[in-house]
């Protein structure tokens, strides 16, 4: 966790489920914050098997209002926070020759979306970060990388992005607040189908985990698969195109 002062929810919800819960400082914007916490895992335990790269921001503004310093807060935490926790853990398994990371994406990760486009943009970064592994890496030395997209879940995911749009000045008054109210308009009273639980998420990421050979990408509800339709119809767990790509560049070797 980034700020350990909140475990006490996490751990009341460990307690309820009867399961014990190790618990690190980890603050994916501070390199040596996650350096720190992957030698603890190794000195406990001598391996790491599965890293699951959770930690993430939303942001609504359109690109003509966000600052360059918002812009690179998005970008640090959604694709630096996954990098430098992947280069943390990677030559570990490696050398394991075993071990799985598995990054939360999202749809906007395959579709771009109205005054998300700076969110979308790391989420793409994401997806292109780990289908860059699962094409070398993962062949070679037996890992597996999964980019899971869910839609919208129902959590403080985006009652944080509002609270981070009103601390930051609201809906400006400008061209694009009729725009904007009409985009938030949507999404007001929709959760049949388009919102999930967290643990119904969890729960395609514990599959992932534990698959023999899980896909490189997935969706996580129905409404997620319809909305990147276009994009997955042909070739929904990227298990296409990584063997086209290992065709191209990698010949001979094979994708597991």
């Amino acid at each position: 966790m980034r700020n350990l002062d909140k475990r006490a929810t996490l751990d009341a919800a460990a307690a309820a489920a009867g399961v014990t819960l190790n618990v690190l400082q980890l603050d994916v914007e501070d390199t040596a914050s996650v350096e720190a916490a992957v030698a603890k895992v190794i000195a406990n335990h001598g391996r790491i098997d599965v890293l699951v790269a959770n930690a993430g921001v939303g942001f609504v503004r359109s690109t003509e209002q966000a600052t360059e310093e918002e812009i690179r807060w998005v970008m640090d935490v959604n694709f630096m926070g996954l990098v430098r926790s992947t280069k943390a853990v990677i030559g570990h398994m490696r050398q394991a020759r075993s071990g799985r990371i598995i990054a939360i994406s999202s749809v906007g990760g395959l579709a771009g979306q109205p005054f998300n486009e700076i969110y979308c943009a790391s989420k793409f970064a994401v997806e292109g970060y780990i289908e860059g592994l699962a094409s070398y890496v993962g062949p070679a030395f037996g890992l597996h990388f999964t980019v899971v997209e869910p839609g919208g879940i129902s959590s403080e995911f985006a009652n944080s992005v509002l609270a981070r749009l009103q601390d930051s000045g609201g809906m400006l008054e400008d061209e694009y607040l009729p725009l904007l109210q009409r985009y938030i308009g949507s999404r007001e009273g929709r959760s049949e189908g388009v919102f999930q639980t967290p643990d119904e998420v969890a729960k395609i990421v514990i599959r992932c985990a534990t698959q023999d050979t899980p896909p490189i990408r997935t969706r996580t509800s129905d409404w997620s698969e319809q909305i990147t339709a276009l994009k997955t119809s042909v070739d929904p767990d990227g298990r296409k195109l990584q063997a086209q790509i290992l065709a191209e560049f990698m010949p001979g070797l094979e994708s597991r």
